[in-house]
């Protein structure tokens, strides 16, 4: 090269050569960026695959799921109590058996005795507030509010019914459920009649016939 031109070219070429670094340079992290970059779909795709919550559908359909599954269970345990259910009826007077005359069936015994006496006498005595629903032979209306219950042991008990009953309501008998000891007790049962009354049991009383020469 010739010596006069060498120091030109030297002056020119060193602002191109003082550029060729930051060029490399800014390539190089163009580069690593490029590099750094994520894919797409790849680490954000990640997370949501992990963490994400369940879709509103998904709550909807597993919140109906149990409250059917809960209405079952419902219905089922009503099933059973229904089927548990005992009624007993308590008729009032003596009824014959078909084609067995009155006089003649045995079980007219203590409503016949009472019929063919004439106006008898009773006092009241107090007796246990319970007495059992297979030892009731019939029942009959007695006043505004009492009810009488023949006893199969022969005894007369009187039941009182809560305020607002009427005993007429009990002419055609009574309807109680059945209990686990086998008893209708005062201020514990209620007895529904036929015409939709439902009152509870009052206080019992025992009656006693006295000699009508006292």
């Amino acid at each position: 090269m010739n010596p006069v031109f060498a120091p030109m070219a030297a002056s020119l070429l060193a602002p191109l050569l003082a550029l060729l670094p930051v060029a490399v340079g800014t390539d190089a992290e163009s580069a690593g960026i490029d590099q750094a970059a994520p894919s797409p779909g790849g680490e954000a795709a990640q997370l949501v695959g992990e963490s994400e919550p369940p879709r509103p559908a998904d709550r909807a359909s597993l919140g109906f799921a149990d409250v059917v599954r809960q209405q079952r269970e419902a219905e089922r345990a009503q099933q059973v109590r229904i089927e548990q259910r005992v009624i007993i009826r308590i008729t009032p007077g003596p009824v014959s058996r078909p084609g067995v005359p009155f006089a003649r069936d045995p079980r007219r015994g203590l409503f016949a005795e009472f019929a063919e006496r004439q106006a008898p006498r009773f006092i009241e005595r107090r007796t246990g507030q319970c007495v059992p629903v297979g030892g009731i032979a019939g029942v009959q209306a007695d006043g505004p509010s009492r009810l009488i219950l023949f006893m199969r042991d022969q005894r007369i008990i009187s039941a009182a019914l809560e305020k607002g009953c009427n005993a007429r309501d009990y002419y055609s008998g009574f309807l109680v459920e059945r209990t686990s000891d086998g008893m209708i007790c005062a201020a514990r049962d209620k007895l529904l009649s036929r015409t939709g009354a439902n009152c509870s049991l009052g206080k019992l009383r025992q009656l006693v016939e006295i000699d009508p020469d006292d």
